[in-house]
Formats: C-alpha cells, sequence, structure tokens
C-alpha cells in the first residue's frame, strides 16, 4: 500500500532503459501517489519518448542527458545485458541509488565492480528478482521448514524472446544467464548455496549464436542435488519453474502458483511486481523496507548463472568459491 505523502515532495524516478520490462516498471511506479517519473532514456529516442509520453516525462537519447538533467532520487536500470556497466557506474557517481533489472551483465567483473562502488556509497539498491516477493514461495519456505531437502529440478523451457539481441551470445549471454536466472535464484532460496555446477550444451545452429537447450547437474553445500534444464526450441512457454522435493513432500513452484505433492494447488495473487517496486521505493524513501534482493544479494546468483554457462562453454565441472 502507497503510503501517505500529502504535503511531502514526491520520489522522482528516472528510467534507462524503455523496452518492455521498463514499461511495466513505469507503469507501476506511476500507480504510486508518492512517486513521478522524471525521465526516460533510450538509445532509441523514439521509443523513449513514446513510453515517456505515456508518463507525461520528458525523453532522452541517452543515459548521461537523463543524469544531466539532474533532481532524480532513484534511476531504474533496464537494459539488455550487454548495455550494462556504465548506466550504472554513471548513475552512482551522482550518488543515485538504483533498481537494476536481471541479469546484472554479461560478465562477473562488470557486476563486481558496480557491487564495489555500491557498498562504498551505502546507497539503496535492488535487482529485478520479483519471484523472491511470491506469496507461494512464502507458503513452501513455511512447508520446508525443518526438512532436509534432498533433490531440486529447475526448468525453463521456452521460446526465442522477440528481441533481435536475444539469440546472439555476445548480447544476452544465453538462456541461463538471461532467463533461467530467475530459477537459479529460487533455488538458492529453497535449497541454500551450490558448491559445483557440470553443464552439458545441445549445440547451437549457428557460429556465436545462444546454445538451444542446456542441461545442468548441481550441488549444493547442504548436500541436496540439483538439475537444471534450459530450452528455447518451443513456440510457447512450456514450463518455467522450480520442483522441490524433501523427506515425505514435494513441491512444485512457479511464478502462478504453488503445487503441494501434486494434489493441493495454490494461486499466487500476482503482487509481486508491484511488490518489489514499492519496497525499492521505500528504502529510497528512508522508511522500513523489505527489499529482499540488493544488489549484493542478486550477484551470488549471477555467478551461479555464470558457472553454469562456463561449465557449458569449458565442457566440464565448475566449482563455486563460498
Amino acid at each position: 500500500m502507497t503510503p501517505s505523502t500529502r504535503g511531502t515532495p514526491k520520489t522522482r524516478i528516472g528510467l534507462i532503459g524503455a523496452g518492455n520490462v521498463a514499461a511495466r516498471h513505469a507503469e507501476v511506479l506511476s500507480g504510486f501517489s508518492d512517486v513521478v517519473i522524471a525521465g526516460i532514456a533510450d538509445t532509441d529516442l523514439r521509443r523513449a519518448e513514446a513510453l515517456a509520453t505515456r508518463h507525461g516525462a520528458p525523453a532522452y537519447g541517452g543515459h548521461a542527458d537523463l543524469l544531466d538533467a539532474g533532481g532524480l532520487d532513484a534511476v531504474y536500470v533496464c537494459v539488455p545485458p550487454f548495455a550494462h556497466g556504465n548506466p550504472e557506474l554513471d548513475t552512482l557517481s551522482c550518488n543515485v541509488p538504483i533498481f537494476v533489472e536481471k541479469p546484472l551483465a554479461l560478465d562477473l567483473a562488470t557486476a563486481e565492480k558496480i557491487s564495489a562502488e555500491l557498498e562504498r556509497r551505502g546507497l539503496p539498491s535492488a535487482v529485478g528478482h520479483h519471484w523472491r516477493y511470491l506469496d507461494v514461495l512464502d507458503r513452501a519456505r513455511d512447508l520446508l521448514d525443518g526438512r532436509e531437502i534432498r533433490l531440486a529440478l529447475g526448468h525453463w523451457l521456452d521460446k526465442v524472446p522477440p528481441v533481435a539481441w536475444w539469440l546472439r551470445r555476445d548480447m544476452s549471454g544465453g538462456q541461463v544467464v538471461e532467463q533461467a536466472v530467475h530459477v537459479l535464484d529460487l533455488a538458492r532460496v529453497l535449497v541454500g548455496e551450490v558448491e559445483m555446477v557440470h553443464a552439458v550444451p545441445a549445440g547451437n545452429t549457428a557460429d556465436g549464436e545462444v546454445d538451444r537447450a542446456t542441461a545442468a547437474v548441481m550441488r549444493f553445500r547442504g548436500g541436496a542435488a540439483g538439475l537444471l534444464a534450459a530450452s528455447c526450441l518451443l513456440e510457447h512457454k512450456h514450463r518455467i519453474g522450480l520442483e522441490v522435493h524433501a523427506e515425505g513432500l514435494a513441491l512444485d513452484v512457479s511464478e502462478t502458483r504453488l503445487l503441494v505433492d501434486g494434489r493441493t494447488s495454490y494461486d499466487d495473487p500476482g503482487q509481486a511486481k508491484v511488490r518489489i517496486d514499492r519496497e525499492f521505493v521505500n528504502a529510497v524513501q528512508g522508511r522500513p523496507a523489505d527489499v529482499r534482493v540488493p544488489y549484493g544479494e542478486a550477484l551470488r546468483t549471477h555467478r551461479l548463472a555464470l558457472a553454469v554457462a562456463r561449465s557449458a562453454a569449458e565442457r566440464g565441472p565448475v566449482m563455486l568459491d563460498d
């Protein structure tokens, strides 16, 4: 619920990127009575103008112009994987908090540099792992409390997204980094940290393109075994989520529901994408906030996704440090 802000200035938020994900955040943020969209920047100025017009905001042809305009209380960075780095670091140089959409970057060095700068400045941050705010995830954690988890089965079986850069490995990072990172983050929440991955790619159809399918074995520090299956071979979204098996209990968690023991189903109310934005805004305003994935936490999931991608590329197991 939006706090009462009668008589107080609205929180001014800028968006870097004007694609579908940025449009979703803009729609949510515009619904908060204490927030105003202060500007939208995109390298495609026409796209920035189209989204900015919908929210009564100025448009800019690049993030530097948005930052130069000043007056921002926070910035959302909603750019493709290959474009991360400068937008975050330039925003932080202005001492402005950031919300970053996943994945954090194509590589680890860029994300670690941003994380270190955030820590140095002590600014609020959040990353768009909105599954952390699912009501069904909270229910799953309650059901698993006190049980030893032995097996986790993750799936991202889907189609190729309709954006030109996605099939290029040097622009998207591949399906595990760009999409299945949500499932890996869920596995970290429910099962724990991963200490080893061994991934096998099915191969691509052209040099430089992403693998069309990947299967990975994971070993969790707590002793559980894990599997991840990812594919973009289909023409529709087939299956996305995580199965967790413990003694006497089987859970199947997705973005929309929780299935318990294959019999009892709980639907999620669908408020996670609103809650994640609300809590970040609360943090920016200095209010009590439930930010579940600050940048440093998302970095741990990013490391795991990159380890799976590296294992697939090198055709061998990869160990993860503590």
